[in-house]
């Protein structure tokens, strides 16, 4: 889950992350007073939408006093920012992030994540910083440094020192980008984040770092533990069919395919899409069902890909377990099928618990079904259906 950067800001402050004096605004007047408490300093004026490259789209924008940051605020309330992020149409901005202009002298990046390879909690920094850090990594104008920190564990002080040395901090800088380490270090495990990203961490005229701006992305799937940090989901930047999703217990991601996909289990899934693949079809979507989901979480999961007009066949490859039979998956089928007033040929892999009686219950629904003994016949026949239906 993406949150914005006062957000991100606002929960980062209490472990020591150091950040511009502000506040967010969701009128121009607001924006004019928050400039005015800063003593009339001058100000950055922050368009506040999920993604990056703002300053370049022109949605960060530097202003010297309250009149100047009201009339800012006015010109990006409302407007659609389009960055290279977002696509041509870009994304509506609600609230702007007034803050005070800092003195930089140098610019780092710093950031924890989730390495996906190894699930390791991976700590990467660079004694450069800015909006185009990733294309001079990538080119190998810039050295990026890392350090694993395992599953999150405590690490050693000698490595973290080490590594702020290796971003040219010293003295008391270097004391100081030790301490910011630990902090974020806590947050990121404390608050079940897979991503906290600080660029630009700023070295400003005072000789202090500041965080200018910081990216955090929340796990979705710890949300349950954090009731307040759910709360902070922009519901307005969210993709629709996601939400509908998550709330009723689905892993669901849109696809440019035919073939409608429904598998209890994010490994089950994968191999029937690369078995799809491998038969030469093109999957419409990918839907794990969580063992959470119950038959009209289920039924909520089936109208995502009956109300998907491409969907041309339905492809169900499951296993039941103690906790989700087969049968509950045959009576969510049911109820959509019945809502949407629309059927598909339906390619059904059953196996476990309840499978003979699921089968009983789509014939007693009125299913026209395909019923195959193992996964790559299921595939393989969902791909002839959807080729006929087209």
């Amino acid at each position: 889950m993406k949150i914005h950067e006062f957000q991100a800001k606002t929960l980062l402050a209490p472990y020591g992350l150091p950040v511009p004096d502000g506040g967010i605004a969701i009128s121009p007047r607001e924006a004019g007073e928050i400039a005015g408490r800063l003593n009339g300093r001058g100000v950055i004026v922050k368009a506040q939408i999920h993604a990056g490259g703002r300053k370049h789209a022109g949605g960060i924008r530097s202003v010297d006093g309250p009149e100047a940051a009201e009339a800012t605020a006015g010109a990006l309330l409302g407007s659609m920012l389009a960055t290279a992020q977002t696509g041509p149409e870009g994304l509506k901005v609600r609230s702007v992030l007034v803050e005070t202009a800092i003195t930089v002298v140098r610019e780092l990046h710093l950031a924890l994540l989730i390495e996906s390879s190894s699930g390791e909690v991976i700590l990467i920094g660079s004694a450069k910083g800015g909006a185009d850090i990733e294309e001079q990594a990538a080119s190998g104008t810039v050295r990026v440094n890392q350090l694993r920190l395992g599953t999150g564990r405590e690490p050693r002080l000698d490595a973290v020192a080490q590594f702020v040395a290796d971003l040219a901090l010293e003295g008391s800088l270097h004391d100081q980008g030790c301490a910011l380490i630990d902090g974020i270090r806590r947050a990121f495990v404390e608050l079940d984040a897979s991503l906290i990203e600080i660029n630009p961490l700023a070295v400003t005229e005072t000789g202090t770092l500041m965080a200018l701006d910081v990216k955090m992305v929340l796990d979705d799937n710890a949300l349950f533990r954090h009731a307040d940090l759910a709360a902070l989901r922009d519901e307005d930047e969210t993709d629709l069919v996601d939400m509908q999703a998550q709330r009723h217990q689905l892993n669901y991601v849109q696809l440019d395919g035919d073939i409608g996909m429904v598998a209890n289990g994010a490994g089950l899934g994968l191999a029937t899409l690369d078995m799809v693949v491998a038969a030469k079809g093109r999957p419409a979507n990918f839907m794990d069902i969580r063992t959470t989901a119950r038959s009209l979480d289920i039924a909520h999961g089936f109208r995502l890909l009956l109300d998907n007009p491409a969907t041309r066949a339905i492809l169900i490859n499951v296993h039941g377990g103690g906790m989700q039979p087969c049968d509950a998956v045959a009576e969510g089928l049911g109820i959509a099928m019945r809502r949407t007033g629309r059927s598909l040929p339906l390619v059904v892999r059953f196996a476990g618990n309840n499978a003979d009686f699921a089968r009983s219950r789509l014939r007693n629904f009125g299913c026209a079904v395909t019923d195959c003994p193992d996964m790559w016949t299921a595939a393989a026949k969902a791909v002839a259906l959807a080729g006929k239906g087209a």
